[in-house]
């Protein structure tokens, strides 16, 4: 007797509809856009827990005079205070500029000057988070900087400039008493550039 084998359907390619394909479309799009969203709100929900831990460690710091990490790991640790009254803004600022200190805050540049000693002090912060409010900064305003030491340092600001990243024009050694804060420029913009909006301050005696 001959086995009877099991015939199986023939199955074409699978065709989507019109609606079909443009509700994928929809769906495809309100993922990325829910991933997205979350990413941004993950960033500044870790940026402004950030500045609350480091809030605290930049107290201990002023009160026993020796740098606190805000957590154990951390390769960097808080130096300063740098506060904006006329647009109430306020920042922690962190020493060096590696990725992770630039991660969770304003970073003065381990290559320049001390707040409040001579020469150029150069504080980096990304455009979209801790220096956002840059663009806001107009001539004339007041920069009151709080080091970790307790000595407070106020800088009026002279002016700001648009330049290439390598390129900026910053000398370190410039007479007088001089900071400068650096972000990425433009303000608005998704992706990397090779520009740097630089705010330009000098002590005030």
């Amino acid at each position: 007797m001959v086995p009877a084998t099991l015939t199986l359907p023939k199955v074409g390619p699978v065709r989507l509809s019109r609606r079909s394909f443009l509700n994928f479309l929809s769906a495809l799009c309100l993922g990325l856009s829910l991933l997205l969203f979350g990413q941004s709100a993950w960033i500044f929900a870790k940026a402004q827990l950030a500045q609350v831990l480091l809030e605290r460690a930049f107290s201990q710091s002023v009160v026993t005079g020796e740098p606190v990490k805000a957590w154990r790991w951390a390769d960097t640790w808080p130096v300063a205070r740098l506060q904006i009254p006329r647009i109430a803004a306020s920042a922690i600022v962190l020493h060096g500029g590696s990725g992770e200190a630039l991660a969770f805050g304003p970073a003065l540049l381990a290559e320049t000057s001390r707040i409040g000693e001579p020469g150029t002090a150069v504080i980096s912060a990304h455009r979209d988070t801790h220096f956002a409010f840059l663009k806001d900064v107009v001539v004339g305003d007041r920069i009151t900087i709080t080091r970790d030491d307790g000595l407070v340092f106020t800088y009026r600001v002279t002016g700001t400039s648009i330049v290439d990243w390598n390129k900026s024009g910053i000398d370190r050694h410039a007479s007088g008493f001089n900071l400068v804060l650096a972000t990425c420029y433009p303000f608005d913009a998704i992706t990397r550039g090779s520009e740097r909006y630089l705010v330009h301050a000098e002590l005030v005696k």
